[in-house]
């Protein structure tokens, strides 16, 4: 009788796995999705507009020189609000003022910033005590010029306005902090063309008492 014969099992080899494997499907996935994220965030990484932002209080009529402003990259809502603030992609025109005060930190508004040609003004030297000028006059502020009696007389006398509504052009070495105190500072104001006339009877009266400044804007 012979041995029976015993057949071997086929061998069984591993495949590949393809590309309907659920574990494929998920890392591709993962993958995909990890790429689109890193995208988004890169892209609102850059989405930001150079805007001008001032360096210091700007007030109203000041000519904006190149250390009053800085460059801010800033992310807006939307390009409307982004364009109602002066771009900082090129420097400001020569020239540029604005109309209205612009504090330290805030934003350049395009709303507040003007260009082209200046109404010419005759500039008026004056010189001031200290105590009679407000330390918050500065370029672009608006004054009133007052004459008060003297120390020497005129007791009871009012004061009266001899200049209103003028334009500082300038209030040389206003911010510098001395050692010692200042005694009497000076102010140089702006009187249009059309008023002139205005100045003969003012200086004959400045001459003659104390000069108070006064801020009015």
């Amino acid at each position: 009788m012979s041995a029976p014969v015993v057949t071997a099992p086929a061998a069984s080899r591993s495949r590949r796995p393809g590309w309907r494997n659920p574990r494929l499907l998920l890392g591709l996935a993962l993958v995909a999705g990890s790429i689109v994220l890193g995208a988004r965030v890169v892209a609102s990484a850059d989405d930001t507009v150079p805007v001008w932002a001032a360096t210091t209080t700007l007030p109203a009529g000041a000519v904006v020189q190149a250390d009053d402003v800085q460059r801010r990259d800033v992310r807006f809502p939307d390009g409307d609000t982004a364009a109602a603030y002066v771009s900082a992609g090129e420097a400001l025109p020569e020239g540029t003022r604005v109309e209205r005060e612009v504090a330290a930190g805030d934003l350049l508004p395009r709303s507040a910033v003007a260009t082209g040609a200046v109404e010419p003004l005759v500039e008026v030297p004056l010189s001031v005590a200290a105590d009679d000028l407000p330390r918050t006059v500065r370029q672009g502020s608006v004054v009133d010029v007052w004459v008060a009696a003297g120390p020497e007389g005129g007791d009871g006398e009012p004061a009266v306005r001899v200049l209103e509504g003028v334009e500082v052009v300038e209030v040389p070495g206003g911010d510098a902090d001395g050692l010692a105190p200042q005694q009497t500072r000076q102010v140089i104001l702006g009187l249009p063309d059309d008023r002139t006339d205005e100045l003969g009877d003012a200086l004959g009266r400045l001459a003659d008492g104390r000069v108070v400044v006064a801020r009015t804007g």
